[in-house]
């Protein structure tokens, strides 16, 4: 018999549960990342190659599938902030503004959807901002006060600012050197 483990929400599941779970968001992460892409939820268990009874055992409609991939999003951006590599505070905080940004521009029509159902003031959307919060909060309290970050930017401002330039309509390719310049403005000046 497979072993039991919790997952996140501290429900114990059986091995195979628990990797038919990892499947189907493994599968809908992929699915959801085409802004174009209209997924049912017929069409997340035909990729992860399962039965629907299986999909909606573990999620039993599109909310719950979800708001369990946005909090899986949110969870994994959050905890690269701890594991950020770079030489100074200042190039931890700007890769993990990178990481964030990402995460921003393709996670967009997931949220926008997640949007629709549970609207602005929803607990999944306040718990995720104060998780993603949390972890800039301390980038940007290292890179202050190694004395490398620019006076006078709160980290809601900073934000605002990368989701200002994921916000330009364009390519990736001609929005990217906009948020490199961005970047390199929080250099405090010297």
């Amino acid at each position: 018999m497979a072993g039991t483990q919790q997952d996140q929400s501290g429900v114990r599941r059986r091995a195979d549960a628990r990797l038919n779970r990892e499947k189907i968001l493994a599968t809908a992460k992929e699915a959801f990342a085409d802004p174009g892409a209209d997924v049912s939820m017929v069409e997340v268990a035909r990729r992860a190659g399962i039965g629907s009874a299986t999909l909606y055992r573990n999620f039993p409609d599109r909310l719950a599938l979800l708001e369990a991939l946005y909090t899986d999003e949110i969870s994994a951006i959050s905890a690269a902030a701890a594991t950020i590599e770079g030489r100074t505070a200042l190039e931890r905080l700007q890769a993990w503004l990178r990481q964030f940004y990402d995460y921003f521009t393709h996670k967009r029509a997931l949220a926008g959807e997640l949007l629709q159902h549970v609207g602005p003031d929803s607990a999944v959307f306040s718990e995720g901002y104060e998780q993603i919060s949390a972890a800039g909060a301390q980038l940007v309290d290292a890179a202050r006060a190694a004395g490398e970050l620019r006076e006078g930017l709160t980290l809601e401002q900073i934000f605002a600012l990368v989701g200002s330039i994921a916000a330009i309509a364009g390519p990736p390719d001609y929005r990217l050197p906009i948020l490199d310049a961005a970047l390199d403005a929080l250099q405090a000046r010297t």
